[in-house]
């Protein structure tokens, strides 16, 4: 099942499933009990399909990608977070922040959306606490993580963290193939299978000892191929158009903006 979140024709923000006949209206709890009703929706505008009550990222989660970047292979998940403030909409557009440098990056991901309140969730059970899938695109200030030495400011500025267009329910996330195309031209093209820490992996290791609250998003990881460690390096301009896309869930697309006046 594909789940959307939308703006209808009378304004208002529901959910509704893709079925062959078009989208319909989920009535209960995406996060509880829900079913897809018989009644039809017209979206007016794609919204990200869930606001999160944390959105944790992993880093360095792609063998390739840290070979890419000159890191050791980790031995446990390097965990960061982002601002729920960064979540973007498909098609909104990714704005470069004011107080640059901005040498800013793409990073498509595999998203992980939780189902209901959990913690201390054994790797074989985590299955059983995962709501679906979503693309994610991890946007990236290089230059503030490298400046900082941390990475939570660098990939927390508004609209640095785009999400959709949908939760793809019952995908197996162990062999995704996903890609990022920058104006039309492929940065990044992987498979889930070069994860390092697997998402049944990364559930168990979140979980322990910290609750995971439902809708809390988790990024598993971008693969090789982003801008800052490619020759010569590519970050993001103005005008330009940035899709990840993810096969069984969909395409993410959103346009890259200068920066906006305080």
């Amino acid at each position: 099942m594909k789940i959307y979140r939308v703006i209808d024709d009378a304004g208002q923000s529901v959910y509704a499933a893709q079925t062959p006949q078009g989208l319909a209206a989920i009535g209960g709890d995406i996060f509880g009990q829900f079913s897809v009703t018989d009644q039809p929706v017209r979206s007016t505008k794609l919204l990200a399909p869930v606001t999160p009550p944390n959105i944790f990222a992993i880093g360095l989660n792609y063998r390739a990608h840290a070979i890419e970047t000159g890191k050791p292979i980790p031995s446990h998940p390097v965990v960061f977070a982002k601002a729920t403030t960064s979540l973007s909409n498909p098609g909104d557009p990714i704005r470069l922040p004011a107080c640059g440098p901005s040498a800013v990056d793409y990073e498509c991901e595999l998203a992980v959306v939780i189902a209901r309140t959990c913690r201390n969730v054994p790797a074989a059970k985590a299955s059983d606490f995962v709501l679906g899938y979503t693309v994610a695109n991890d946007v990236s200030a290089r230059d503030w993580q490298v400046q900082l030495g941390q990475w939570v400011r660098a990939k927390s500025f508004d609209t640095f963290c785009p999400l959709g267009p949908c939760i793809a329910t019952g995908l197996d996330p162990s062999d995704l193939h996903l890609t990022t195309t920058l104006n039309g031209q492929v940065m990044q093209d992987s498979r889930t299978s070069d994860l390092i820490f697997s998402v049944p992996q990364l559930v168990e290791f979140l979980s322990s000892d910290l609750t995971l609250l439902p809708g809390t998003v988790i990024l598993t990881g971008t693969p090789s191929g982003v801008g800052v460690a490619r020759k010569p390096q590519v970050f993001l301009r103005p005008g330009d158009q940035v899709t990840c896309a993810i096969d069984g869930i969909g395409e993410l697309t959103n346009p890259v903006a200068a920066a906006t006046s305080p």
